[in-house]
C-alpha cells in the first residue's frame, strides 16, 4: 500500500505541478485560449504526454492566482491498453501571491473531482507511470527541464487538498486489476500539523482514515535537507472496527528513517480484497488498442507452495520499533484469534520479532521469527515457536463450524530456518525440525473427505475401508519430520493408532520438487481378520500438489507369499500371521515422539 501512494501521489502531484507551474509562468495574461495552449505545451515539453483540456477555463487574480479547469486527460504511455492515463472532470487551484516573489510556488488549495487513474506495468517492467518522454529530441531541451526541475523543487506546499469520486486501478503484467475508489479525501496543513480525513474502498474493502500528522509538505521537501520528525496520531477504521496507530517517524540527512509506533485495538479485521480482483479488458472507451503490448501469461504453478516471488525488496529499510497489541484479530472467514501481541524490531534490512503470542480459544502460541537481507537475492528467514493447550475441535471449528471434530489435544513445535523469494524456495531452502502430536479425537468422514488431496489419499492408502464408517477414532498421531535442506526423511517417525489401525509412515518427501515418495505400514489391532490388509500393498508417489497411490512391489512379494502358504496349509499360516500380528503390535506414537526440547528448548 504504501508503494502504492507513492506512485499514486507521483501521478497526481505531477500534472499538478506542470498545472501551476503553468499558471505561474501565465500571471501575466488572462487569455484563457494561450492558458490552455501554454500548458498543453508545458506538459508536452516535460513528459510527451498529451494534456487536453475540453471544458472551459478560468483565470483570476484576487485575492490570489486561481485557475479552474474541466474536463482535463492525460495520454498514457503508447504500450499502455487505454488511451488516457488519466481524466479529470474538473480541477481547482488557489496559488499565494506573495511566494511569487521569491519564484516559490505556494498552492493554497487543490480540488479534484471525478479523478481516473490508469496505473499499469507490462511484462517488460516498465510502468506508465514514468514520465520520461518517449521521443528523443525532448530530452534536448535541457535548460527548460532545469527550470521545470527547479519550479517543482519549490512546490512542496499546499494547505489544503480535496479529492472527491476518484477512481485508480491498477494493471499488473498478467493483466489482474485491483480497483480503488476514493470518495473523499481532505488533508488540511496548519502549521507543523496536518488533518486527515479518508473515506475509500480499496478492492471492494472500505476503509476510513482520520487523525493528525506531521506537515507532509515538509516531510517532501526538508526529509532530506534537514533532520525532521514526523508524528503520527491516526484512526483506521474497517467494518465499524478501528485501529489506533500513533507514534513517530524521524528522519536525518543521509540516513534511514527511525520508526517508533504503536498499532492498538479492541477489536480489528484483517482485511480481504482478493474477491476483486478481475482481468483487464483489451479495449479503452469501446475502440481495441492496437497498441497494446501483450500481457503475460500467468503461470499456473505446479507446486503446493506457490512460486510466486514475495516482494520482500518492498519492505521499508528504516531503524526502530512497531509494537502491536490487538485484542481481537478477526481473519477472513474465521473466527478471530485473541490477544495478539508482537514487537517488530527494524534495523536497516532486518525485521526482527523475539516475542510474538496470540491465543485460540484455550489454546496459546509463543512465536519468534527473523526476516534478515530482504534487499538481497536471497533473503533469510528464521521462524521457531511452540504452541500449548490446543484441541483439534476448537481450532477446526474456527476454520469451519460444521466440522464433525471432538477432541484432540495437540501440539506443535517448529525450529526452521530458510531462505529465497518464493514459498516454493524457502520450502526447498529450508533446514529444521517439525514436531506435531495430537491425542483422543472423534473425526467424522466428512471432515477427513475435506482434508484436502495429499490426506485424502493418504487416508485411503491407509485404510481403503474408512469410508463405509461414519466415524473415526484417532487415539493419538505423531509427526517428527527433520528438514535438511528441504528433504523430509520420514524413519518410523509418523505413527498414529486409531481404534481399527496402527500406522508407520516411512520415506521421504523432496521439497524443491515436492515429490513424495512414502511407504504406508497399517497393521489391523482386531487380529480378527485375515491379516492382510490391502493398504499394506499401497505406497503414496505423486506430488504434494498431485498425490498418487500406487503398488508397494515388497509388500506384495510379502503379501502374495502369505496368502500362498495359507492355501497350501489350509489356512493354519493365516492364523499364524493374525498371532504374529497380535503379538508383534508396537506403539507408532511413542516411538514416532520426539522430546519437544530438543526442538524448542524449555518446552514440555
Amino acid at each position: 500500500m504504501n508503494k502504492l501512494v507513492k506512485i499514486i501521489i507521483g501521478a497526481v502531484g505531477g500534472v499538478i505541478i506542470l498545472l501551476a507551474a503553468g499558471v505561474w509562468y501565465a500571471s501575466a495574461t488572462v487569455d484563457p485560449v494561450q492558458l490552455t495552449k501554454l500548458l498543453s505545451t508545458s506538459v508536452k515539453t516535460a513528459t510527451g504526454r498529451d494534456l487536453k483540456i475540453s471544458g472551459p477555463v478560468s483565470l483570476s487574480f484576487f485575492p490570489g492566482i486561481s485557475v479552474s479547469a474541466e474536463r482535463l486527460s492525460l495520454s498514457n504511455a503508447t504500450w499502455a491498453s487505454k488511451r488516457e492515463m488519466l481524466t479529470l472532470n474538473r480541477i481547482d487551484l488557489n496559488i499565494k501571491m506573495l511566494p511569487l516573489l521569491s519564484k516559490r510556488i505556494e498552492v493554497g488549495s487543490v480540488k479534484l473531482a471525478g479523478l481516473e487513474l490508469h496505473l499499469q506495468k507490462n511484462a517488460s517492467g516498465k510502468v506508465n507511470w514514468d514520465m520520461s518522454p518517449d521521443s528523443p529530441n525532448a530530452s534536448g531541451t535541457s535548460s527548460e527541464g532545469a527550470d521545470t526541475s527547479s519550479v517543482g523543487d519549490n512546490l512542496i506546499y499546499m494547505d489544503s487538498v480535496s479529492v472527491a469520486d476518484a477512481q485508480i486501478e491498477y494493471q499488473d503484467p498478467f493483466g489482474s486489476i485491483s480497483n480503488y475508489q476514493i470518495k473523499r479525501l481532505s488533508l488540511t496543513e496548519s502549521g507543523d500539523t496536518s488533518s486527515i480525513s479518508l473515506n475509500m474502498q480499496a478492492q471492494g474493502q472500505a476503509l476510513e482514515l482520520s487523525g493528525k500528522a506531521g506537515s507532509f509538505s515538509k516531510l517532501l521537501k526538508q526529509s532530506d535537507t534537514s533532520s525532521m520528525q514526523f508524528p503520527l496520531d491516526l484512526n483506521l477504521a474497517m467494518n465499524g472496527k478501528t485501529l489506533l496507530i500513533k507514534g513517530d517517524v524521524s528522519k536525518s540527512p543521509k540516513a534511514m528513517p527511525t520508526i517508533n509506533l504503536t498499532l492498538s485495538s479492541k477489536a480489528f479485521d484483517w482485511p480481504s480484497m482478493s474477491a476483486a480482483t478481475n482481468q483487464a479488458s483489451q479495449t479503452s472507451n469501446g475502440i481495441k488498442s492496437d497498441q497494446v503490448v501483450r500481457q503475460a501469461t500467468k503461470p499456473q504453478s505446479k507446486y503446493l507452495f506457490s512460486s510466486e516471488t514475495i516482494p520482500f525488496d518492498a519492505l521499508p529499510q528504516a531503524k526502530g520499533k512497531v509494537v502491536i497489541d490487538i485484542a481481537a484479530l478477526g481473519l477472513p472467514k474465521r473466527k478471530p484469534i485473541e490477544n495478539l501481541q508482537a514487537t517488530l524490531q527494524l534495523n536497516g534490512s532486518e525485521i526482527d520479532i523475539p516475542n510474538l503470542t496470540f491465543q485460540m480459544g484455550k489454546g496459546s502460541a509463543d512465536v519468534q521469527m527473523n526476516l534478515s537481507g530482504f534487499d538481497a537475492a536471497n533473503p533469510i528467514f528464521v521462524a521457531k515457536g511452540v504452541t500449548k493447550d490446543f484441541t483439534l475441535e476448537s481450532l477446526l471449528a474456527r476454520l469451519d463450524p460444521s466440522s464433525k471434530v471432538s477432541g484432540g489435544s495437540m501440539k506443535l513445535a517448529f525450529d526452521i530456518k530458510t531462505s529465497g523469494t518464493s514459498l516454493h524456495q524457502m520450502a526447498g531452502n529450508s533446514n529444521g525440525k517439525i514436531q506435531w502430536s495430537i491425542n483422543q479425537a472423534q473425526m467424522g468422514t466428512n471432515f477427513l473427505n475435506d482434508a484436502g488431496d495429499f490426506v485424502v489419499t493418504l487416508l485411503d492408502s491407509m485404510n481403503p475401508m474408512r469410508k463405509k464408517t461414519s466415524e473415526t477414532v484417532l487415539e493419538c498421531a505423531v509427526a517428527y519430520l527433520p528438514i535438511s535442506n528441504g528433504q523430509i526423511n520420514i524413519a518410523n517417525t509418523v505413527g498414529a493408532e486409531t481404534d481399527r489401525l496402527n500406522v508407520v509412515l516411512a520415506g521421504s518427501i523432496n521439497l524443491k520438487t515436492e515429490a513424495v515418495n512414502l511407504t504406508i505400514d497399517p497393521q489391523e489391532k482386531s487380529g480378527l481378520t485375515t491379516g492382510i490388509d490391502l493398504a499394506g500393498l499401497v505406497k503414496m508417489g505423486g506430488t504434494l500438489a498431485n498425490p498418487k497411490a500406487g503398488i508397494n512391489q515388497a509388500g506384495v512379494v510379502n503379501s502374495a507369499v502369505s496368502i500362498g502358504l495359507g492355501f497350501l496349509t489350509g489356512g493354519a499360516s493365516i492364523l499364524a500371521e493374525n498371532a504374529r500380528s497380535m503379538t508383534s503390535k508396537g506403539h507408532p506414537c511413542r516411538e514416532a515422539l520426539h522430546p519437544w526440547s530438543d526442538i524448542y528448548p524449555g518446552a514440555e
